[in-house]
């Protein structure tokens, strides 16, 4: 691979980070790290560890030293992806309300399409003084891991957009959170060796050529920055606040009025200006 080629790469995984929850061993935080720097990935953030980063930590880390000792760590799942724009999430077995389910090769064309229209947005306004400064700031998309005996929790499953699968044994499914990390990123290094080459062909040979269809799985990249997973879990809690306001949801009864209100969400793919509106007229009905 060509140096040109490797910053190319590394554009791309920089903008993707792996989220361990609540993890138990600490051994198991060092090995996702090695994991990820064998594969290009450098950024790292553990939520609420039962144990914290120590030497076994160092230990299993061997190469990846760099990733776990700049990794990050967050008190909540809530506060690691409060602005990521797309989040993934590893989970062996569809859950309740489930997202959409993707293979990690799938997830890995999601990620780099979604970074393709949201970079060639940050560069065609990065110049405008009227734009906003989070503009600027590099996309960000996280991958969610959980625990090692029971995985992430049908909440934590429901903060993603779309749920990463791995093919694997029917009869045990399951792997280790570190090779877990180790196979989705694999591939995701993988697709971003062929998705340079494309893109480069592309641009090689560009012409007038008829507009692609719309991939209903893609987070599509509009005339405004997509929000972020904070935004869409406060306008979630706000329109539940406002159903309950209106009498048309019980407070002691929402049962998975959320996670509706938090799926539908994704799925309609808000950008800043549809949250803009929407929040102001939650307002409005909130206050009459």
């Amino acid at each position: 691979m060509s140096n040109d080629s490797a910053r190319a790469v590394n554009d791309y995984l920089d903008c993707l980070q792996v989220v361990m929850v609540n993890t138990t061993l600490p051994a198991n935080i060092g090995s996702a790290a090695r994991a990820m720097h064998t594969m290009g990935l450098s950024r790292l953030t553990v939520v609420n560890p039962k144990l914290p980063i120590d030497e076994t930590s160092v230990s299993h880390a061997a190469g990846g030293s760099e990733v776990l000792s700049s990794a990050l760590i967050a008190p909540t799942l809530e506060s690691a992806i409060g602005d990521c724009q797309l989040v993934f999430a590893a989970s062996s077995r569809s859950r309740h309300l489930p997202r959409p389910v993707v293979t990690p090769t799938q997830a890995a064309k999601i990620m780099f399409d979604f970074l393709d229209k949201q970079s060639a947005f940050t560069i065609s306004n990065h110049t405008d003084d009227n734009q906003s400064a989070h503009r600027n700031d590099k996309p960000n998309i996280a991958i969610l891991f959980g625990r090692e005996d029971r995985g992430l929790t049908n909440e934590e499953l429901a903060c993603a957009d779309y749920h990463i699968q791995i093919d694997a044994n029917p009869a045990y499914p399951v792997l280790n959170v570190a090779s877990a990390v180790q196979v989705i990123a694999s591939f995701i290094f993988a697709y971003a060796q062929t998705h340079i080459q494309t893109a480069d062909d592309l641009d090689n040979n560009l012409s007038a050529t008829a507009q692609p269809t719309l991939d209903v799985h893609l987070r599509q990249q509009w005339d405004e920055p997509a929000i972020t997973q904070q935004q869409l879990q406060q306008l979630t809690q706000r329109t539940t606040d406002l159903m309950v306001h209106r009498g048309l949801a019980n407070s002691e009864h929402l049962k998975s009025l959320p996670s509706r209100l938090s799926r539908l969400g994704s799925r309609l793919q808000l950008d800043q200006k549809e949250y803009q509106l929407l929040s102001a007229l939650i307002a409005k009905l909130s206050k009459d």
